[in-house]
């Protein structure tokens, strides 16, 4: 039942997904954009004591609301802590009515064949069997494409796909995430060839099984509507990969049908120094500019 609910919100709701997941790697670049240094933390215990307060004051601020924020997808660490008394995830759902995601991917492996498939996730079942005890929606996995090659590219899709069905098997919803990186210098050839690939592999899925797909906004406007119409595609979302947040917002705006799932553009401009008002205000605004290129 509260799976259900949880597919309709996202499914027919106005708004977006806020992306909280940074993990081991990108950590220290999260709080060094939130104005804390490296010194202010000396082991990877105190790191995450520090991302966790800044996602709480995110989480527990008022203009994070389910109007405009549909999902937020969180780290292990952060579903494994809590937020105002209650596991992070049950107040994201039970006080905020916003549905949490599963970030399960364990990192990248080194790049070949112009691509980074993830590392093997040997703990995935354990993951999601501890996921069953909280109220968490779906999950989320990341993989990198550099180059247009069919073979390497085949590979991430392939595997990304391998993985959803494991997920889908336990009951949730994957989000498939093969990122185009924005700095390719043959970007939309990569596209092209992940695109073929994403068709393909949605055909196989059963007819009952759906994914969501989370791409890098593509440099021909209106590229995926054939997978935002797709039968077996629930939602398409976009990552920020790297733009600004106002560059992101704009490419978004140019694909109807696509909604953020934005990670470091949506935490642009916050930071540790800020008054609760100012913090207020600045993530207020940040929300309102994703959600109105979202609703295009």
């Amino acid at each position: 039942m509260e799976y259900e609910k949880q597919l309709q919100q996202i499914k027919n709701g106005s708004g977006f997904i806020a992306a909280l997941d940074q993990s081991g790697g990108s950590t220290p670049k999260a709080l060094e954009n939130y104005g804390v240094s490296g010194d202010e933390y000396d082991n990877d215990e105190s790191m995450f004591d520090l991302v966790h307060e800044m996602r709480a004051r995110i989480m527990t601020c008022n203009a994070f609301d389910n109007e405009r924020v549909l999902g937020a997808i969180l780290f292990e660490d952060t579903m494994d802590r809590e937020v105002n008394g209650k596991p992070t995830a049950n107040y994201l759902w039970e006080d905020k009515n916003i549905v949490p995601f599963l970030k399960v991917d364990k990192g990248l492996a080194e790049q070949m064949d112009g691509v980074q498939v993830m590392r093997p996730i040997p703990g995935l079942n354990s993951l999601l069997d501890k996921a069953k005890k909280y109220p968490v929606f779906g999950t989320k996995m990341r993989s990198v494409i550099y180059e247009p090659s069919v073979d390497g590219i085949e590979k991430v899709v392939q595997q990304q796909f391998d993985v959803a069905k494991q997920i889908l098997s336990k009951g949730f919803m994957p989000i498939v995430e093969p990122e185009v990186n924005i700095d390719s210098a043959k970007k939309h050839d990569c596209e092209l060839i992940l695109k073929t690939a994403i068709l393909r592999h949605l055909d196989y899925l059963d007819d009952d099984h759906q994914v969501m797909l989370k791409l890098t906004l593509p440099e021909e406007e209106g590229f995926y509507q054939e997978l935002i119409n797709h039968p077996k595609v629930l939602k398409v979302v976009a990552l920020s990969g790297g733009y600004s947040r106002k560059e992101a917002c704009d490419k978004l705006e140019q694909n109807p049908g696509m909604i953020a799932s934005f990670s470091r553009a949506f935490t642009e401009g916050l930071s540790k120094q800020q008054s609760d008002e100012e913090f207020a205000d600045t993530i207020d605004h940040s929300i309102n500019e994703i959600y109105e290129a979202s609703k295009v």
